[in-house]
């Protein structure tokens, strides 16, 4: 595994150079549509600092991007995104590296799930303290019905440097599209960018109305296993939430954030 950053590693933003023209079609708009997923991170408060990653697969590539360790969410371009193989080789033009954590994390998801295109993987408060909650997610809430059994847990094992751990966080994993990382974050796993982007901005919903109910002292209404079952079954087949949605959130972006299709 060739590339991998050192925390000294840094670049100024002038020196990236320009992608658009120099990839497919195909690898642009994922470029794109992947640098607006991070801003949106950022813009609803769910970014920490340079320290986690959002991933995109490329078609028809064996091959994904990750962000180049040393850039705020916020500043995050098409054509800073940095491309690299599941053996952690870099195969694109930049002054910057990839964090290594970064790597294990994605590279573990992408290599034991065909199906999924993005990873998205974040530190917020609400998110770090559910992690902590033994109970994890509880379905106190319509939109907690949408995780209700549809939740993974993948237990602390440190900063994730350990090529190991992949194989263990593949497994816990499983068939979900969400994961509670223990005493660390949030993750999720989305057939399209659009999908991870709105798992994880309903996850975290959850996770600060649950953290709110929960510190105000009063008993919870849990409705039975039945209700939940149903409600989460409701959820899973209105598959057109994100895609309805993306739109509309790169339309916020032009207002208030532009320039991630640089």
């Amino acid at each position: 595994m060739a590339n991998l950053a050192n925390i000294e590693d840094f670049a100024p933003l002038d020196a990236i150079p320009s992608a658009y023209g120099q990839v497919s079609h195909e690898e642009w708009e994922t470029r794109v549509n992947l640098a607006a997923c991070y801003r949106l991170v950022d813009l609803y408060d769910m970014s920490d600092m340079t320290r986690t990653h959002i991933s995109a697969k490329i078609p028809e590539e064996e091959a994904f991007l990750l962000n180049p360790f040393g850039l705020m969410f916020n500043e995050i371009t098409a054509s800073s995104l940095i491309k690299v193989d599941i053996e952690g080789n870099v195969l694109s033009d930049s002054p910057y590296k990839i964090n290594p954590a970064g790597y294990t994390i994605h590279s573990a998801v992408h290599e034991a799930r065909e199906d999924i295109n993005c990873v998205l993987h974040t530190h917020s408060i609400a998110g770090m303290a559910i992690s902590a909650i033994e109970c994890g997610f509880l379905p106190i809430s319509q939109h907690a019905m949408r995780l209700y059994n549809r939740v993974a847990y993948h237990d602390y094992e440190g900063l994730a440097f350990n090529l190991d751990e992949r194989e263990r966080l593949a497994n816990d994993l499983g068939s979900h599209h969400c994961m509670v990382l223990r005493n660390h974050g949030l993750l999720t796993a989305g057939r399209t960018i659009d999908e991870a982007f709105s798992l994880i901005f309903y996850m975290e919903k959850c996770a600060r109305s649950q953290l709110q109910a929960m510190a105000s002292g009063a008993k919870l209404i849990i409705p039975s296993d039945e209700v939940c079952e149903h409600a989460a079954k409701q959820f899973d087949k209105n598959v057109n939430i994100s895609v309805r949605d993306w739109p509309g959130h790169l339309r916020r972006l032009d207002s208030v954030n532009p320039g991630f299709r640089e």
